[in-house]
């Protein structure tokens, strides 16, 4: 079956204007134009076109987008097979938040007593989803499923008193790291005091603690823009001087 692009616009929901677009960028391009200068799709932009929305709905870039469905090694099933699992964890996530908000009415409403952990069981998985979003595909690389999985495990079962420890702990790590960097010094006292800081960090996440991985994971600070920037933002070179007195704290030699 073939459609004119007013007719998929319709069939999808999405505007003639975003077709065009799509063409245009060359993520999805008509089977053919017909000799009215009409573009006329088939049963394959209709399955791209498919594919296409559902990364869209799980927040992945247009750019990553076409790089994933233009690819030779595109693979239909084992996409739609992804898919699957993305939603379904999404749909756990829209589950647990509308559980939170079921409960919060019935506390408001005098017939249950919600705890402070209750209250924030959903917000925690999205702040989950979030960095697997992010971070998740280096994390997995460098330390695997196991580590990352552990560290997810951990922040879900975080209880107030926890989250409130270990905010002041990041809040304590950028303040000496400031206070550090002004010395110059990454092996000094207030340099090793800051790596000291990020070791407890670090170990409250990971649920263990050795210098190899502290190490590496001060080299992707600096290697990796997204975190660079974090760190940087607080204080210009501030990443790379992490990394430096991190190593001198692991005893490393990493430079």
């Amino acid at each position: 079956m073939e459609y004119t692009i007013k007719k998929l616009g319709l069939l999808a929901g999405i505007s003639t204007r975003t077709l065009r677009y799509y063409d245009e960028i060359g993520m999805l391009k008509p089977a053919r134009v017909n000799s009215s200068g009409y573009r006329i799709y088939g049963q394959a932009e209709v399955d791209r076109l498919q594919q296409i929305l559902f990364y869209r709905e799980l927040g992945v870039s247009l750019e990553e987008i076409k790089l994933i469905v233009t690819a030779p090694a595109f693979d239909g099933k084992s996409a739609l097979r992804e898919h699957r699992q993305k939603l379904l964890e999404k749909r756990q996530q829209l589950d647990l938040l509308i559980a939170n908000v079921d409960k919060t009415l019935a506390q408001n409403e005098g017939r249950i007593t919600m705890t402070n952990k209750e209250k924030f069981e959903g917000f925690k998985q999205q702040m989950i989803d979030e960095n697997e979003k992010k971070y998740g595909n280096e994390i997995r690389e460098k330390y695997g499923d196991e580590q990352a999985e552990r560290s997810n495990q951990i922040l879900k079962n975080m209880t107030e008193e926890q989250h409130t420890e270990i905010e002041q702990l990041g809040a304590k790590i950028l303040s000496l790291l400031i206070e550090a960097y002004a010395t110059g010094d990454p092996a000094g006292e207030l340099a090793q005091q800051t790596a000291d800081s990020h070791r407890q960090w670090l170990t409250f996440y990971w649920g263990s603690y050795s210098k190899e991985a502290h190490a590496n994971i001060a080299q992707m600070y600096v290697d990796d823009e997204r975190f660079a920037a974090y760190y940087d933002k607080h204080q210009p070179g501030g990443a790379v001087f992490l990394r430096d007195a991190i190593h001198v704290y692991t005893g490393t030699g990493q430079q």
